[in-house]
């Protein structure tokens, strides 16, 4: 019988992997705990999410922070994950020495319909892991926002948020970095 194993890499490996041109521009991929993983495909309810969210943070943030779609950030564990959304700290280069840290970060947001229980399971545990305070589930196969606030480890060793909370699509959220404003939800999910 043979044995098989993973081959793990660290972030520097990954980055030394695309530079080398081993993953074509259009792969869509990120480095979660060592393995690089393939995402799937967007649905269309999740490109019209997106663009919703696109034109409302803008909005919301102007220039007080950094907004950031389906980028890059760097965590723990040679992680690099590609969230959907990152709204970080503003910095005097923009990120282009580095791709934030969590200590950058002010909220990450993820839309999910078939990753849903990805989202949940592998990626919610890793950003409590990493410290992110805040952190987002555009949930589309419920219709309904997941915010998680609070990272802890728990008693098990694994990390999880302390706070959780559903917002409907008639709500209003609140952008708890950013004094006095909401996000409207009904101007983000795809109508029925």
């Amino acid at each position: 019988m043979t044995l098989k194993t993973k081959r793990k890499f660290t972030i520097e490996e990954y980055h030394r992997l695309t530079e080398i041109g081993f993953f074509h521009e259009d792969d869509r991929i990120e480095l979660i705990d060592g393995e690089i993983i393939e995402m799937v495909s967007k649905g269309v309810a999740h490109v019209f999410c997106c663009q919703k969210l696109i034109k409302n943070l803008v909005q919301l943030i102007g220039d007080e922070a950094i907004l950031r779609c389906q980028d890059p950030i760097i965590l723990l564990n040679n992680s690099e994950p590609e969230p959907d959304f990152t709204i970080a700290r503003n910095c005097d280069d923009s990120y282009l020495s580095h791709h934030p840290y969590p200590e950058d970060i002010i909220l990450v947001i993820e839309i999910a319909d078939s990753s849903l229980d990805y989202d949940r399971q592998v990626k919610l545990p890793l950003y409590a892991e990493a410290g992110i305070a805040e952190y987002w589930i555009v949930n589309l196969f419920d219709r309904q926002l997941e915010v998680y606030r609070q990272p802890y480890q728990k008693t098990n060793g694994g990390f999880n948020y302390s706070q959780q909370q559903i917002f409907l699509p008639e709500a209003t959220v609140p952008l708890h970095f950013f004094k006095d404003r909401t996000l409207n939800l009904s101007t983000i999910f795809p109508a029925q």
